[in-house]
């Protein structure tokens, strides 16, 4: 955990900030520190003053709870207000929409967003390019005057684990794809990503299909894949865990037993089931706990006024049953 250091603002604000929260608590938390003051110039602000808001994919699953739990982290280091939202799952455009738009209404100091449709994302964020800091994580939203991306290369990561499910495969093997969501710009980089790593190692695509981000879509498009490759699939790449899982889930069912599954998020459950021996073999683990620390870190420089970078890289690493204690173990440190 990084260590506390006091806030030190540049200027003393000349009007009191609202609260920076959304007229739907549903999936809301807020984390603030109302005790840290500075001197400045012999006057003070206090630290809670500065409240960004985040709006994530959603906070109904493992993955975005990390990225929510390092925002915290920051919230309480930095002694800022955070105030992390999102919608019921990430299909939810227009809920997500909609809590942006009552984020920037709420008038927060800066915005954070994972954007569940860059499209939308970038509508709803319009007005409020060049009043507040507009930051991206996890998922670019690429608007003309955005403040910072902080995230990992989405094409970048997936062709690691491409590589290393080929490299255990061997030359000639058969891979199919099961990507995200239609249109979204995540899954479009993922599949990217794997359909480079195939191309180089010489793995062959079958196909490539949506799994819907979910673990019961992607049994059932896993499931369709079998049927139409009977004993010709050997690997599979996933868009993430829960997909997965889902695949894992329709091999089993259909008495296969000898798959190599990978998935993407370096989540807990998928990391249990590689250390057990099942499938799921890797997955590409991002830093969403970073993620979330570095765009809070980010957001509140900028408020500052200080420079902030326009890409904030995070790191990546392909967790397989070699390593995957050791990532397990830092997981829980994470999260204290």
């Amino acid at each position: 955990m990084k260590k506390f250091f006091a806030l030190l603002l540049a200027l003393v604000m000349s009007l009191s900030l609202v609260a920076c929260g959304g007229g739907d608590t549903a999936n809301e938390d807020t984390s603030t520190d109302d005790t840290a003051t500075e001197e400045n110039g012999g006057d003070t602000a206090t630290a809670s003053d500065v409240e960004i808001a985040v709006v994530l994919k959603t906070l109904a699953s493992e993955y975005w709870g990390y990225v929510k739990a390092g925002c915290d982290a920051a919230a309480a280091d930095l002694g800022v207000t955070v105030n992390v939202v999102g919608p019921g799952a990430e299909s939810e455009i227009e809920q997500q929409v909609s809590m942006i738009e009552q984020q920037i209404g709420a008038g927060c100091d800066a915005i954070i967003v994972a954007p569940n449709d860059a499209g939308a994302a970038s509508g709803a964020l319009a007005s409020a390019i060049g009043s507040i800091p507009v930051l991206s994580v996890d998922t670019n939203v690429g608007i003309e005057g955005q403040t910072s991306f902080v995230g990992t290369s989405n094409v970048d990561a997936a062709k690691e684990g491409g590589l290393w499910a080929a490299e255990q495969a061997g030359e000639g093997a058969n891979a199919v794809i099961i990507y995200g969501q239609e249109g979204d710009n995540t899954s479009n980089m993922r599949r990217e990503g794997y359909q480079a790593a195939c191309d180089e190692a010489g793995v062959t695509v079958l196909d490539a299909l949506s799994g819907q981000n979910t673990t019961d879509g992607a049994t059932k498009t896993m499931e369709d894949l079998l049927n139409a490759y009977p004993d010709q699939i050997d690997i599979v790449l996933c868009h993430n865990d829960d997909t997965a899982i889902g695949a894992m889930n329709a091999c089993k069912s259909a008495g296969v037993d000898d798959m190599i599954i990978v998935g993407f998020d370096g989540n807990a459950s998928a990391v249990d089931l590689i250390l057990a021996g099942e499938m799921v073999k890797a997955t590409v683990a991002q830093q969403p706990y970073e993620m979330g620390y570095q765009a809070v870190e980010a957001a509140l420089k900028a408020i500052k006024g200080e420079t902030v970078e326009e890409v904030i890289n995070a790191p990546v690493t392909v967790v397989t049953a070699e390593n995957g204690q050791e990532y397990l173990d830092s997981l829980a440190a994470m999260q204290g």
